[in-house]
Order: structure tokens, then C-alpha cells, then sequence
């Protein structure tokens, strides 16, 4: 996919579904998320449009050569950190596609549902595989405020991932969804294992 990605687009994958991204992917952890919506409540306006692009929970090791930012490692942040701003975040910013690892709960993915966004998995531990998506850093902001891993990293990806759509547009969370089944096998297991016994 590329980004933007049109609501229709968004709204066609299905959690399981396999994606690579181009286009632009935008940094921002929970530091990030706290400014942005402070900064969107008092109506100042924010340096970059989350409109249609991809929302990326990383802290990125990046080096400065010459007048070019170069991104060393870009591996995905447990984004359950998020969980109680995305909602919010994904209401007023509309991004089409935010991207981590470890899920996320409830309420990210009624906002996904409700607003036309999908939640991608990428694997933990892969942060040379994402600074290869990066072709280039378009801008940084908030750098000095936030420090690096925090600050807003604005990329140009090409054939970045894979992921796993694990949040649709339509309701489904695989995460959760996995978890539900792990808990039934366990309980049935036990059962079991106290009928042997």
C-alpha cells in the first residue's frame, strides 16, 4: 500500500492480511501522542499531517551525516503504552494505519472501526529490517523537546514491513482474539490434566 491510503483502501484489508508500506510513516510514542493532542486542544497547529498515513510506535536510533539524518535501527514499541491515547488520537488526526508490536485493546480498535484505520504488527527485534524500509528522513520535529526516541521521525518508506493487520476496520482484533483461545485451551488443559490426576 501507499500512503495516503484512502478510507475504501483501509477498509478492504482484514485482520490476518499481509502488508508493505510506502509512502510516508510517522514516528511518535506516548510522549508524542501527549503533545500532539495538547497541542490539537488549545487549536495551535501541529508540524506534520497524520491525515492517511501511517502512525509508527518507534524510538529509532538515527545518525546525523552531514546535513542528512540516517536511520540506524527502527524497531517497534510495545504500543499497549498507547492504548489509552490512540483512541482519541486516531478520532481527530485520522491516520489510516498505525503500526507496533504487542496489540492493542479495546478501545483502539472500536476507533479503528469507527473511523476507517487498521493496526499493523511488526516483529519485535526486527529494527534493521525497518531502518531497510526507510529510504530517507523527509524532517524531525520536536527533537530538542523530546529527545530521539520520542521526537516525531517522518520517513519515506519503500516495500517497508512485512506486517499483519492484527486491528481492522471492521471489529476484529487477532490479538485479543489469540488470547481468547490461549485461555480456553489452558482452562480445557487443566480440566484434563485434574481428570488424569
Amino acid at each position: 500500500m501507499k500512503t495516503p491510503v484512502p478510507e475504501p483502501e483501509i477498509r478492504k484489508l482484514n485482520s490476518g492480511d499481509l502488508v508493505y508500506l510506502n509512502g510516508t510513516i510517522i514516528t511518535a510514542r506516548d510522549e508524542a501522542h501527549k503533545k500532539a493532542l495538547e497541542m490539537k486542544k488549545k487549536g495551535e497547529d501541529l508540524p506534520v499531517d497524520f491525515k492517511g498515513v501511517a502512525v509508527f510506535h518507534a524510538g529509532p536510533i538515527m545518525r546525523k551525516e552531514g546535513e542528512e539524518w540516517v536511520t540506524i535501527a527502527a524497531g517497534p514499541t510495545t504500543s499497549a503504552r498507547m492504548e489509552m491515547f490512540e483512541d482519541e488520537f486516531i478520532r481527530l488526526f485520522r491516520p489510516a494505519i498505525i503500526i507496533g508490536k504487542g496489540g492493542m485493546g479495546d478501545r483502539t480498535t472500536k476507533a479503528c472501526k469507527e473511523y476507517g484505520c487498521v493496526y499493523l504488527a511488526f516483529t519485535g527485534g526486527a529494527a534493521l529490517l525497518g531502518a531497510k524500509g526507510v529510504k530517507k528522513v523527509k524532517g524531525v520535529y520536536w527533537l530538542e523537546e523530546l529527545g530521539m526516541p520520542e521526537c516525531l521521525w517522518v520517513y519515506e518508506a519503500e516495500n517497508f514491513g512485512p506486517m499483519t493487520v492484527t486491528i481492522d476496520a471492521h471489529g476484529n482484533n487477532m490479538t485479543k482474539q489469540v488470547m481468547e483461545r490461549v485461555s480456553k485451551n489452558k482452562e480445557e488443559l487443566i480440566k484434563k490434566l485434574e481428570e488424569v490426576d
